[in-house]
């Protein structure tokens, strides 16, 4: 699905025309998402101890059935990468530097002042959705990124940079931003107990994985059957898998958690709202200032997405690790993907109409 990005009057017509290119699958996606997402809130509700039985086995700290469905949808995309593009992408100064300031600068302050300014009064909340700002993207993101056209390879290497800086910063981050700053400003402190061992095994198993898969799916299938048969072939085959993944992991997780969110509306549309204002401003904001620093659409938009998307599976797993599975701060961790979703596919929408904004001309390599 990626592209490059398109002339001022193809793109024009790529807007009007995006539906009728989609799959049946792709082209009601929104509507899909929002039927999963019911009928695990459905499911997780109706049927007595379906939580307990998704969450009895887990791969670090995540029910396992969530666990394969997040690798088998990152499987077929990352089977899609072009490897052999990556050094370009590693080069490009332009690209790489504003998203590890976005990522692990402006997106972990961001989410620490609107928990502050949203839930002073509900601490527990408060630590959660801090958690989750801490927590970068390294899995959906790669979906939406895909449906967005923005640039498959760049995606690759921002994701891989996300991981590791995950694992060196986020143990740092999380005493700073719950235990060291708010102590600065006379705020009530907590502790997160996370290892990075932790945190290194969550990313091994979600990136790790489907990484290899994919590499070693291209590697061997071009040497056996050339690119040609790979591009054509392989990948449409493949390819459907991600959103089936997609849906099957909305399902289950929202199944897992049903009971608690549809007891708390109350609770959920609190913690709701400054997660809508974290989407819009880090998406809209990463936007402009590619934009102003002249990226490609393509770039433009990786840089966008993996921004404002969030790694709610780790959230999740450490909250539940530090806090207990019936916190409250596990419960702003599950309601991330109960708003990021629904947000950030309507944000593809928005992207895709945005091109026309975009340069034509493909990034230098070097800032």
């Amino acid at each position: 699905m990626t592209a490059p990005a398109p002339t001022p009057e193809a793109a024009l017509a790529t807007e009007g025309n995006v539906a009728g290119r989609l799959s049946f699958v792709d082209r009601y996606l929104a509507l899909w998402i929002l039927a999963a997402m019911a009928a695990g809130l459905g499911l997780g509700r109706l049927v007595p101890g379906l939580g307990g039985a998704l969450a009895e086995v887990t791969v670090t700290g995540v029910s396992l059935p969530i666990a394969l469905g997040l690798l088998v949808m990152m499987y077929p995309v990352l089977a899609k990468v072009r490897y052999d593009r990556l050094g370009t992408v590693t080069r490009d100064r332009r690209l790489l530097v504003p998203s590890l300031l976005l990522n692990w600068v402006v997106g972990p302050a961001l989410m620490f002042a609107l928990a502050w300014l949203f839930l002073p009064d509900l601490p527990a909340y408060r630590t959660g959705l801090i958690i989750v700002g801490l927590a970068r993207c390294i899995a959906m993101v790669i979906i939406w990124n895909d449906l967005a056209c923005g640039h498959r390879e760049a995606a690759a290497v921002l994701v891989a940079l996300n991981s590791v800086f995950q694992v060196i910063a986020f143990a740092a981050l999380g005493w700073f931003y719950l235990s060291v700053l708010p102590g600065w400003l006379g705020l009530p402190r907590t502790d997160l107990d996370v290892s990075t061992w932790q945190i290194a095994r969550s990313v091994l198993i979600f990136l790790g994985i489907p990484l290899a898969a994919g590499y070693l799916t291209r590697r061997i299938g071009e040497r056996t059957k050339g690119r040609t048969w790979y591009e054509s072939r392989l990948l449409p085959r493949i390819g459907p898998f991600a959103l089936y993944g997609l849906l099957f992991t909305i399902t289950v997780l929202f199944a897992l958690q049903g009971d608690a969110i549809t007891s708390s509306p109350l609770d959920v549309a609190r913690i709701a709202l400054p997660l809508l204002v974290y989407f819009a401003v880090m998406w809209a904001g990463s936007m402009s200032l590619a934009r102003a620093i002249g990226l490609d659409y393509p770039r433009a938009t990786t840089l966008a997405f993996t921004a404002a998307g969030n790694n709610f599976e780790l959230a999740i797993a450490v909250a539940i690790a530090t806090f207990g599975a019936s916190s409250g701060q596990a419960l702003a961790g599950v309601v991330g993907p109960l708003i990021e979703v629904p947000a950030l596919i309507a944000l593809v929408h928005v992207a895709l109409r945005t091109r026309r904004y975009f340069t034509t001309q493909e990034a230098p390599t070097h800032a």
